[in-house]
């Protein structure tokens, strides 16, 4: 691949929207996470991730321990990002 099959507009274009959007994106997350409401619908989500772990035949402990992980991914970008 030569240099000139590189999109490199369209790539600089593409990061400079993301830069742009993702961190009020992130932050909406944070306040969705944080709120009585997203609390409400946190647990709703990450009750229904751990069941369709079960349901595919996961054993519980390693479910129970992807579900942590998730929430902990989802904590962490939020707190990176949150107070943007």
């Amino acid at each position: 691949m030569s240099n000139s099959d590189v999109p490199v507009k369209e790539i600089g274009e593409l990061l400079d929207m993301m830069s742009n959007k993702l961190p009020g994106l992130i932050k909406e997350l944070y306040e969705i996470l944080y709120s009585e409401e997203g609390a409400v619908t946190m647990s709703k989500a990450l009750a229904t991730f751990y069941k369709n772990l079960l349901d595919a035949g996961m054993d519980k402990n390693e479910a129970m321990s992807l579900t942590r992980e998730y929430l902990s991914t989802l904590k962490s970008l939020t707190s990176q990002y949150g107070n943007s």
